[in-house]
């Protein structure tokens, strides 16, 4: 199938825990033989630990995902590839905030986001960034699909404060595209419609501001 090409050299999917950007920014990549970055969580030990005890490790998760995601973008980035300029990112760098700010108490969640505010200003910024929006109850559908043993105990609760930690966070962003993308209705992965739909909608000019759109 042949693809149109993208608009944009840099791309971040975002999306709550179970929304489906992994699969989506994987199969982009692919299709546009792209350069591919996705967040590297199977191996941070205090992800199971959090989820048991979030009280006790809220802070050395935050910090460890901080310093992983800085580094892994600032090394990535800075390396020029041969074979594509599109690079497809399956988080924004962004999200460090946006869930410290939900499991941090005030005092530690003060100092991260200075630390946040200094590391954050070396890294540009996508070009597009597209969240895939899914109610509760999907993203619960999903995460008990993918079966993850840490994640069964998610409760909806949570799920709805990250979301709506999300959608707060792009309220006062500035000078960047946001598409908001409602994917309860499609499958981007088993129906080729929707996916092309979904290209077409990525591909199109943008100014900077929300862009909500309802497939």
């Amino acid at each position: 199938m042949n693809h149109p090409l993208l608009k944009y050299n840099f791309i971040a999917i975002e999306g709550n825990i179970g929304a489906g950007k992994t699969t989506l920014a994987t199969r982009l990549s692919d299709d546009y033989n792209a350069r591919l970055i996705l967040e590297r969580f199977e191996n941070n030990s205090f992800l199971p630990k959090f989820y048991e005890q979030p009280d006790a490790f809220a802070f050395p998760l935050e910090m460890s995902f901080l310093a992983d995601r800085y580094q892994q973008l600032k090394d990535k980035l800075a390396m020029p590839e041969l074979f594509s300029s599109l690079t497809i990112s399956d988080y924004f760098i962004d999200k460090s905030l946006i869930f410290a700010r939900n499991n941090l108490g005030s005092d530690e969640f003060n100092l991260y986001a200075r630390l946040f505010q200094i590391i954050s200003a070396f890294l540009p910024r996508p070009d597009l960034l597209v969240y895939l929006y899914l109610d509760i109850d999907g993203l619960l559908k999903n995460i008990k699909k993918r079966g993850r043993d840490y994640e069964q105990n998610i409760q909806p609760g949570y799920l709805e404060q990250i979301q709506k930690g999300y959608l707060n966070h792009f309220r006062v962003l500035t000078g960047m595209r946001i598409l908001i993308i409602d994917t309860g209705r499609v499958d981007f992965m088993e129906n080729e419609s929707d996916y092309r739909s979904f290209l077409e909608i990525i591909n199109m000019d943008y100014e900077p501001g929300i862009h909500r759109i309802l497939l």
